[in-house]
């Protein structure tokens, strides 16, 4: 059974004080997936390098998407937390992601700073802690997640 887990990097909703849209909306596209995900973990911001540090360290699952923190603001850490773990990129993920946000009208689509790639065995992809950024991504991510996990399990191997 393929695992996946969703992190809301938000201080506010780690602290009650609003309620977190986005980390909902992706359990339910990877459950749909087919996919065994918890509810959303939300980490307030400050801590999520040491979360995604002990989580990387420990035995991740297969697909990790993050919601928030992508920003230019000064609390924003989950690029920065999540860049120096991946052992390979897949830049074409984020660049979709802005892509999308660019043609629906959205020019601060591209002051996110979205990362994807792999550490070890498990797909890693930040998304913006908004819920149209977070669209962009399922429309991104849902046409490549199966052969992206398959390939991460080893099945689809080029000879």
């Amino acid at each position: 059974m393929t695992t996946a887990l969703v992190i809301v990097a938000s201080t506010r909703a780690a602290a009650g004080e609003y309620t977190d849209r986005t980390g909902p909306v992706l359990v339910e596209w990877l459950r749909g997936r087919g996919l065994t995900t918890p509810d959303p973990v939300v980490v307030a911001d400050r801590d999520i390098p040491g979360f995604l540090g002990d989580l990387f360290a420990g035995d991740p699952p297969t697909v990790i998407l993050t919601t928030g923190g992508t920003g230019i603001s000064p609390g924003d850490r989950t690029v920065a937390a999540v860049k120096p773990h991946l052992t390979h990129e897949l830049p074409g993920l984020p660049a979709a992601v802005w892509r999308r946000g660019q043609d629906a009208g959205v020019p601060t689509a591209l002051l996110s700073g979205g990362v994807a790639g792999v550490v070890g065995r498990s797909f890693v992809m930040t998304l913006p802690g908004s819920t149209g950024g977070v669209a962009d991504g399922v429309a991104v991510l849902d046409p490549v997640l199966s052969h992206l996990i398959d390939q991460l399990e080893g099945e689809g191997d080029h000879e």
